[in-house]
């Protein structure tokens, strides 16, 4: 609706996982290096910890293609709340080791993994399984069949990277469990942006979106990273809503009063 009055090619604050608008932040580039580490040097296991909105879904997504091809299939789990049972199915399911993700009993499914992982290192590639909202997994006992996984290994290697990505909470329950916490190569816990980096931030989407021009002063990011406490998805809310606001009220740039409107009214909305 406003793109062509700001002169975007696109709408630069969408919260989906575009890479055009990964933003490399010291961060998430630090947490990105130690993932690839784990991943490269054949680990077990690692951990990807952040509050709601902090980036994750994106990281994980930059991580899939920064790998080379032998560390395939790389697999993305975002909605694992599900028995063990039916989460190794649809795991075996998307790794190719089996054909449906319901068909196979809970014994034929170890099976099929099991010797997908073997016959898949054998062909000199690894495996990366990636599971989203990992802290779902604890109450239905599938943290535990996850760690199990990590006992299926070809020539004295693991037979796959898993990647726990969670928010916090993923984190006390993790100590609760020595036995999977001991496998994790790495632990990368996302914090919040900074104010400079939130000011880079809106440029660098602002950019991949095509401006070329200043449209948010400086005034109304300073205010955009106090409302927003610097967490990348609650900064794309406010600023596509602030967007939509001067776009109605012919701001020639967005100042702070648009940004404390759109705070004002979401505001609101949550009381209501």
């Amino acid at each position: 609706m406003y793109e062509a009055y700001w002169e975007l090619q696109a709408r630069p604050f969408e919260n989906c996982a575009d890479l055009r608008y990964y933003y490399p932040s010291d961060v998430h580039q630090g947490a990105l290096l130690k993932l690839r580490y784990a991943v490269e040097n054949l680990r077990g296991a690692a951990l990807l910890a952040g509050e709601s909105g902090s980036g994750k879904t994106l990281l994980i997504n930059a991580l899939r293609k920064q790998l080379a091809e032998r560390f395939r299939p790389f697999v993305h789990i975002v909605f694992p709340q599900m028995s063990p049972r039916e989460l190794l199915a649809l795991l075996a399911h998307e790794l190719g080791a089996a054909t449906s993700p319901l068909a196979a009993s809970l014994d034929e499914t170890v099976i099929c993994l099991q010797r997908f992982l073997v016959e898949n290192a054998a062909r000199g590639r690894h495996a990366v399984v990636a599971i989203d909202e990992a802290q779902l997994l604890i109450d239905s006992g599938a943290l535990e069949t996850m760690r199990l996984l990590l006992n299926f290994e070809s020539l004295a290697q693991p037979g796959l990277t898993l990647i726990l990505v969670g928010q916090p909470a993923l984190l006390p329950a993790l100590g609760r469990m020595p036995d999977l916490e001991e496998r994790l190569a790495v632990k990368c816990l996302l914090r919040p942006l900074t104010m400079e980096e939130t000011v880079s931030y809106v440029t660098h989407r602002l950019t991949a979106a095509g401006a070329t021009r200043e449209i948010f002063n400086l005034e109304a990011l300073t205010t955009l990273h106090q409302i927003s406490r610097g967490n990348p998805r609650r900064i794309n809310r406010h600023c596509d809503l602030a967007l939509l606001i001067g776009f109605a009220d012919e701001q020639a740039v967005i100042a702070p009063s648009q940004v404390e409107a759109v705070a004002s009214e979401l505001a609101t909305a949550v009381s209501e």
